[in-house]
């Protein structure tokens, strides 16, 4: 993508810092249709996960080496906090003391409103339209009413097993972490494969670990909606081109401040919009990255099964990565 005549400059050209380079919304408009997959499936609410076949799942299998298992959720967080701001809860209900005595029973109850910044969920297809339009080209008005999606809901994408690829870019950089606001751009995806001796392919479940809870563990929570490290749009095409089924990482994949002219979130517009590739935020990476380093290896068994919600625009999830 390149700018034309007019344009104060060419929106691709990383500089390397910042959020940047700025995208306007015509620029961005023509990457959309560039990486639009609309009509390339059936059954099309399932988008990129129609690319998983069973043969994608016996190779990933065949990864596991050691059996080392990776949870990447996080906790149930049910403490407000400026990344938190509607937070889980999470009661009891039964303490022993409500049934017959023998045996005592004991029994919890929890609810989230997942979509934030504060818990590990699932983004369905469902979640994000542009210009009024779902994946596929369905009308948002039409497809989504009260009672939930009827296209594009979780319950259409089932669960995943593909091979994992962590592109751990503190650990290519010699950092603790990305600082908020650091955009990544595709030479950096290109450099952390080169680096960790690996290659995103078709189907693959892409993971970018960006250090975000390294630094709210040792400087605290700040308002990740404001400023986060994650991608910026100039890496999209590339991962398009690598045919991936799932797109994930410790933030929700978008560089904030968003780069893009009128669009806050355009690295979800054009994954789940244009490209119908799911998305998971807010994984805990960090114990993932540990193990990959041990291991030598970046690339795993990738387990991830949501909630089964009818109409649900997504899923609180704990997935697994198998070393």
């Amino acid at each position: 993508m390149t700018g034309s005549p007019g344009d104060d400059q060419n929106p691709m050209t990383p500089t390397g810092a910042g959020n940047g380079p700025a995208v306007s919304r015509r620029q961005f408009d023509a990457l959309f249709e560039a990486v639009r997959t609309w009509g390339r499936w059936d059954p099309a609410d399932r988008g990129a996960w129609n690319r998983v076949t069973p043969g994608h799942v016996q190779r990933a299998t065949a990864r596991v080496r050691s059996g080392t298992v990776v949870p990447l959720g996080l906790p149930w967080n049910t403490r407000s906090a400026p990344d938190n701001r509607g937070p889980a809860l999470h009661h009891m209900t039964d303490l022993g003391d409500v049934e017959a005595p023998e045996p005592s029973v004991h029994k919890d109850f929890i609810a989230v409103d997942y979509h934030g910044k504060g818990v590990t969920h699932l983004d369905a297809l469902c979640h994000i339209a542009y210009r009024g339009q779902l994946y596929g080209g369905r009308t948002a008005r039409e497809a989504i009413d009260a009672s939930g999606a009827h296209h594009g809901a979780v319950t259409a994408l089932g669960p995943l097993v593909t091979k994992g690829v962590l592109l751990d870019l503190p650990a290519v950089r010699g950092s603790a972490w990305l600082e908020p606001g650091q955009a990544v751009h595709a030479e950096d995806i290109a450099a952390a494969e080169e680096a960790l001796g690996v290659r995103i392919g078709d189907a693959d479940a892409v993971l970018l670990r960006s250090g975000r809870f390294r630094r709210r563990a040792e400087l605290g929570a700040w308002d990740a909606d404001a400023a986060s490290a994650g991608l910026h749009v100039d890496a999209v095409p590339l991962l398009a081109g690598r045919g991936i089924a799932l797109l994930g990482g410790d933030g929700d994949s978008d560089v904030r401040p968003s780069p893009v002219e009128g669009v806050h979130s355009p690295v979800h517009t054009l994954a789940l919009a244009a490209m119908g590739v799911p998305l998971l935020d807010n994984l805990d990476l960090e114990a993932l990255s540990a193990a990959t380093a041990e291991a030598g290896r970046y690339e795993f068994l990738l387990v991830v099964a949501a909630l089964n919600i009818p109409g649900g625009t997504g899923s609180p999830v704990n997935p697994v990565a198998v070393l």
